[in-house]
């Protein structure tokens, strides 16, 4: 098992009905408030003015920028820095999925740094020359997206569409203050979004339990708990979406797959890296990419840790091994896997997304370019190649 430090400030207040809190406890924050969410609102247009509303009965000032875009560009992340500036808020609120709070703690981030702010941004493994934000803004996080856990965790992912890539900011700095984490702000949520959300949850674990550290006893049940609890529930979703239980324990399981706790000292994500690349390439969404991605990466690598794939068809997607040898096993794992996220309607080839081979230099050399480090390989145990990604890509088509 690794060492590790680990530390997470974040106060959660969770529940259906919870943000029935949030001026209660903007009040201990500030006076004023920016709240930032989506260009396009959509199923959060009844939402936002109620939010708004409260806070003002509440004797909070509160300015609107409205302007963040999916895998927000850096150029949003600066004029949102720049209106909060010029209106001189006290702390900033994150409303919606991903995007929106990572904008809005990036945001917060660039409020008090000076020079360019895609230097933040860890764009370059192979030379690590980002700096992190020393100070931020407090912010409030409200999530209505079962999924990235940026309600939770101190990293912030931006995109560079002039550069076209995609990385992400990483300091202690943008943890959020509080989280008000309500399950009845995705009851409204469209299924495809829930879906892909769904994915994207799963990920977060499903790459470091395969390409992590192997003793890790803890972390790996900890992990297939996430994996499970989100395959439990996501169908009872799509079925009934006012099943407030099953989008509980979604959003739970979301925010606890990327806090730290499943991934203590070892926190390897490059499939993440390669959906990256296929977002800032071909506007894939992120969950889809890597629902598309992780099952080609299973097909791959599978045989470089058997054991652990061979756990996850037993543990994870309930596999039968009576009768069965160990590989029979493990490609019935990865098959179900496969067919489930099918079932739930996410991509899983690359072709779903219209992208062909044509294609596949293309995204190599930008997952080259931004995720590989200084030896000429993408880090996670063990490291991939130029050529294992081509494979991955290959297998996806």
């Amino acid at each position: 098992m690794n060492n590790f430090e680990y530390y997470n400030p974040v106060r959660v207040i969770f529940g259906a009905g919870e943000i029935n809190r949030l001026a209660s406890e903007a009040k201990t924050i500030g006076k004023k408030a920016c709240l930032v969410s989506y260009k396009k609102l959509g199923f959060l247009s009844p939402l936002l003015p109620k939010i708004a509303n409260n806070l003002r009965e509440n004797d909070i000032e509160v300015v609107s920028f409205f302007e963040i875009e999916e895998n927000p560009d850096i150029t949003q992340v600066k004029e949102g820095a720049e209106y909060c500036r010029a209106e001189n808020v006290d702390f900033i609120i994150g409303v919606g999925g991903g995007s929106a709070m990572d904008a809005a703690k990036a945001i917060a981030a660039g409020f008090y740094y000076e020079g360019d702010m895609w230097n933040m941004v860890y764009s370059r493994h192979d030379n690590v020359d980002a700096v992190p934000p020393s100070e931020a803004l407090p912010t409030i996080m409200i999530p209505t997206l079962p999924a990235t856990g940026s309600e939770m965790n101190q990293c912030a992912v931006v995109s560079n569409r002039e550069l076209k890539e995609k990385s992400y900011i990483w300091s202690p700095c943008i943890y959020p203050k509080v989280s008000i984490i309500d399950p009845e702000l995705t009851l409204t949520l469209p299924a495809y979004h829930t879906a892909c959300a769904a994915a994207d949850t799963i990920s977060h674990v499903l790459e470091i339990y395969f390409n992590g550290e192997s003793d890790s006893d803890l972390q790996h049940y900890f992990q297939e708990g996430v994996m499970r609890t989100v395959i439990d529930n996501v169908e009872k979703v799509l079925e009934n979406p006012n099943d407030i239980s099953a989008r509980s324990h979604l959003q739970w399981a979301a925010t606890c797959a990327i806090n730290g706790w499943a991934s203590p000292g070892d926190a390897w994500t490059p499939i993440h890296q390669v959906g990256h690349v296929l977002t800032s390439l071909h506007q894939v969404a992120h969950g889809a990419s890597l629902s598309i991605l992780m099952p080609a990466w299973m097909k791959t690598f599978s045989q470089r840790k058997a054991k652990q794939y061979y756990r996850f068809a037993i543990n994870v997607m309930q596999i039968s091994p009576v009768d069965k040898t160990e590989q029979q096993v493990i490609e019935e794992g990865i098959d179900a896997f496969k067919a489930f996220l099918k079932k739930i309607g996410t991509p899983v080839q690359l072709s779903d997304e219209n992208i062909k081979e044509d294609n596949l230099n293309d995204i190599i050399e930008g997952v080259v370019k931004v995720s590989f480090g200084d030896n000429g390989q993408l880090a996670c145990q063990p490291p991939v190649s130029k050529e294992d990604i081509m494979d991955v890509l290959t297998t996806a088509l």
